[in-house]
């Protein structure tokens, strides 16, 4: 069923901070640093590859986890406490990287800890991070080629759960109110980094998650309602949401949408659900807990329930055919999949993943599958 959102759409100028950003470039990294894989993303062999390296290929110092892939499997945004990744990377705690498998370059984008697992849009320029900001959270956008910044205009409330379209242009966030609280608590917004225009999606008179997740063209967001446990689909078009789209009867959270719009994937209990919006039918993946799905929505990272077996399977929806991931423990998060299910990014402690892995830390990988 469908319903009007209640809070009327606003358009106010943000203002774009033009903060130059410390972002350090790697050296080309060496073939020592792959193993069972030749080439780069677009044409990568099968197999898998350590991202979380240093210039010269030697494994990072410190632990490295929360990354996304782009569509096009080329570029890996990933949060790391490792000080090698990069040259002149300050001690401290956790940074935020990007990959460019292509060239096999590493930037570091600023020197803030993010608070949440960063995001990036989906042609790789622009990424985005919840950090502390004295009493409140912000958000910094960065352009990765020139390390420009942008931080969402939050005046007088926190902001949080970044989520970036395809090119970067639109960034859905929650907006906190902060103490004490007026009526509405929460919202889920959408800035337009070109326009300054905000429109508000979504208000909730509580704060819990409402992890908003971005179509790629900025059209859709679906976000959840963390104390009914309800996940909607707004439309820019229309100016409306649909949902539950769970039905009434079952609690589920979200996981996410897909990047063309046309896929929902949410969990509920044990089980995880693809819903697609175009036809209104939902796919049910019985015992298993849904990790991401690729852009177009046909491939399900999952993670299995119960112990033994792979950590880590990614599923065609279509043909029903398993590829394992890995057999080692591992994790992973939302937009870890690339289009086409050819590549898949994850985090793990295991030390038989790669050859000469002896730092005893969490790397990042790339699984090349085909």
């Amino acid at each position: 069923m469908g319903y009007t959102n209640r809070a009327t759409a606003r358009r106010v100028r943000v203002a774009l901070g033009a903060a130059a950003a410390v972002c350090a470039v790697t050296a080309a990294l060496p073939a020592a640093a792959r193993a069972e894989s030749a080439g780069a993303a677009g044409g990568a062999a099968a197999g898998v590859e350590r991202i979380s390296v240093a210039p010269d290929g030697t494994q990072g110092d410190g632990d490295s986890a929360s990354a996304s892939i782009t569509p096009d499997g080329r570029h890996v945004v990933f949060a790391s406490s490792a000080r090698n990744l990069t040259a002149g990377t300050p001690a401290g705690n956790e940074a935020v990287f990007v990959r460019d498998l292509q060239a096999a370059l590493t930037k570091r984008m600023g020197t803030y800890t993010p608070l949440q697992p960063p995001s990036i849009s989906g042609n790789g320029a622009y990424i985005g991070y919840s950090l502390q900001w004295i009493n409140d959270v912000r958000i910094r956008q960065y352009q990765v080629s020139t390390g420009g910044t942008a931080s969402a205009n939050c005046s007088a409330y926190s902001c949080d759960q970044p989520s970036l379209n395809g090119d970067g242009r639109y960034t859905a966030l929650a907006l906190l109110m902060r103490k004490p609280a007026p009526t509405n608590r929460q919202r889920v917004e959408v800035h337009d980094w070109n326009t300054g225009a905000v429109v508000t999606v979504a208000a909730f008179e509580h704060t819990y998650p409402a992890r908003p997740s971005i179509s790629g063209d900025g059209r859709y967001v679906a976000y959840q309602d963390g104390a009914a446990k309800d996940v909607f689909v707004w439309d820019r078009t229309t100016g409306t949401s649909t949902g539950p789209v769970e039905g009434p009867a079952t609690a589920a959270s979200l996981l996410q949408l897909s990047d063309d719009g046309g896929t929902v994937v949410y969990l509920s209990g044990s089980d995880t659900y693809v819903h697609d919006l175009r036809s209104g039918t939902t796919r049910q993946v019985p015992d298993v807990k849904g990790v991401a799905v690729d852009p177009t929505g046909r491939h399900l990272l999952y993670a299995p329930n119960g112990t033994g077996g792979p950590s880590l399977v990614l599923r065609d929806l279509e043909t029903g055919t398993d590829q394992v991931v890995s057999d080692q423990p591992a994790t992973a998060g939302i937009d870890a999949v690339s289009s086409g299910g050819g590549d898949v990014v994850f985090q793990s402690a295991a030390d038989d993943i790669v050859p000469g892995d002896t730092n005893g830390k969490r790397d990042v990988f790339v699984r090349h599958l085909s």
